[in-house]
């Protein structure tokens, strides 16, 4: 268990790049519009020889305007309880405004240690500010400049005094790898290439073990951040009737029946015509992320408007992706005609989407708490398909009846010979068929060979791929495959 550190403080001060400097990546949205982060962000921190759980909040406003508003304030008050210090953070620059002395009084009555932090202290204009900091009555502030790095050394001696008072303790010597990471986050600012490299890795057949990466995805407002909710038992993410609540892609660390899940909550995906603002751009780049880091996907639909054009276009990017699906269809308690509409879905789905022929379709009301007792042994087993393995003596066997029950086409008159076929890897299930003539195979016969392997093997809504390699025989003249 690590402790728990909570970064606070009025709009567009810099919290959301603080965030993702002691993460390490570009984690959470930033932009200079206010008001960007509305959930509570978690993510491992790591600065210098210090490793703490770091929380985003929302920026926090002195007089609450909408119902989301309240709620924002309503989830930074929870992670300042939940916290074990508290970072205030200020703009510099600006100095000390009523709204930062209105939130001093704030932390002041909470019991969580809390430490004042001026960013964007790179030029000499913020000195006069940083001494405004003084008469919060809160400690010495520390001066940083989260964008460029500045000050990080600084901020790890304030956070390790705050936690070694309440009894939290570091090991002196932390391990060289650790240590040359927290190094690099103090000199260096996150880029993209990072995150290409992390999503290079999360393809690799050989993850390593951890918990099941489990995201929700869908168009805006149906239902998704309600199912969260749902699923952990608390408000833990903002809801709300209009459209395009929830912005960051918030991951939420749950466990279910023993098994540890990464539960990460997503905005609501437009078609791209639609998607102007740059903000919903950013929220949309974040969703795609959390599907590529994905094991399993939930696309959650409405069970009133289902399945529209754009829901497919989702399916379509995570079976791309090769990640496990399950269909939440959600608001299940409006629907009159339950048997018409299960069967619009079966049949747009099996017409627009056969690459997943036979996904599991979970039918759920987030709001009830309907059908939710489902959902999750559905996506257990949707996971343990889309890791499972197949021998190569039974894999082999199958073909051989396969090609017996329909032979491969002619190509430029002659046989094409399917002589092997083994599983290379899982995650997805991928295949390797080897045969003499591999580019005169039709789609038609690969998405019969597919299709055979999901009916024979039990790879129900699991996207499949196979891969056709040219085989030589060696004794035929002048290299000839027959």
């Amino acid at each position: 268990m690590k402790p728990v550190v909570a970064i606070l403080g009025r709009p567009n001060v810099g919290k959301s790049t603080l965030f993702n400097r002691l993460v390490g990546r570009r984690s959470a949205l930033v932009d200079p519009t206010p008001g960007v982060t509305r959930d509570r962000r978690e993510g491992d921190a790591y600065l210098g020889r210090l490793r703490f759980t770091v929380v985003d909040t929302a920026g926090l406003e002195d007089a609450p305007e909408s119902k989301v508003e309240a709620e924002m304030q309503a989830q930074t008050r929870r992670a300042l309880a939940d916290a074990d210090v508290a970072l205030l953070v200020f703009d510099a620059r600006a100095g000390i405004t009523p709204l930062d002395r209105h939130f001093a009084d704030l932390v002041r009555r909470s019991p969580t240690p809390t430490i004042v932090v001026g960013n964007k202290c790179e030029a000499r204009a913020a000195s006069a500010g940083l001494n405004e900091a003084y008469e919060l009555g809160l400690g010495e502030p520390v001066a940083i400049a989260s964008e460029h790095g500045i000050g990080m050394p600084d901020l790890e001696t304030a956070i390790d005094e705050a936690l070694r008072k309440i009894g939290w303790q570091f090991d002196e010597e932390p391990d060289r790898d650790a240590g040359s990471r927290a190094a690099r986050q103090r000199t260096e600012a996150p880029s993209d290439d990072s995150e290409s490299d992390a999503a290079a890795d999360a393809d690799d057949a050989d993850w390593e073990e951890g918990p099941l990466q489990l995201a929700i995805v869908g168009r805006p407002n149906v239902g998704k951040s309600t199912l969260v909710n749902r699923l952990l038992g608390e408000e833990r993410v903002i809801t709300g009737p209009e459209p395009g609540v929830t912005r960051d892609a918030i991951a939420v660390a749950w466990e279910w029946q023993g098994r540890q899940i990464k539960l990460v909550d997503t905005a609501g995906m437009r078609r791209r015509a639609r998607v102007d603002e740059k903000i919903e751009r950013l929220s949309v780049a974040d969703t795609l992320e959390a599907i590529r880091f994905a094991h399993v996907v939930v696309i959650v639909v409405d069970a009133n408007e289902m399945p529209e054009k754009q829901d497919l276009i989702i399916a379509r990017h995570v079976i791309d992706e090769g990640r496990a699906i399950v269909l939440a269809v959600n608001k299940w308690d409006t629907v009159t005609d339950r048997q018409a509409t299960l069967k619009r879905l079966y049949d747009r789905m099996e017409i627009s989407l056969p690459q997943i022929r036979g996904v599991s379709v979970v039918t759920i009301s987030a709001l009830t708490g309907q059908g939710i007792d489902r959902l999750m042994p559905t996506v257990t087993a949707a996971y343990d398909a889309w890791n499972r393995r197949v021998g190569t003596g039974p894999l082999n066997r199958w073909l051989q009846d396969a090609i017996e029950r329909h032979p491969p086409p002619l190509f430029s008159g002659r046989r094409i010979r399917l002589r092997y076929i083994t599983q290379s890897k899982a995650r997805p299930p991928t295949f390797v068929v080897f045969a003499n003539h591999p580019l005169g195979l039709p789609e038609s016969y690969q998405r019969y060979l597919i299709n055979g392997i999901r009916e024979n093997f039990d790879f129900p809504g699991v996207p499949i791929r196979i891969n056709f390699r040219r085989q030589h025989n060696p004794f035929a003249p002048d290299g000839d495959t027959d």
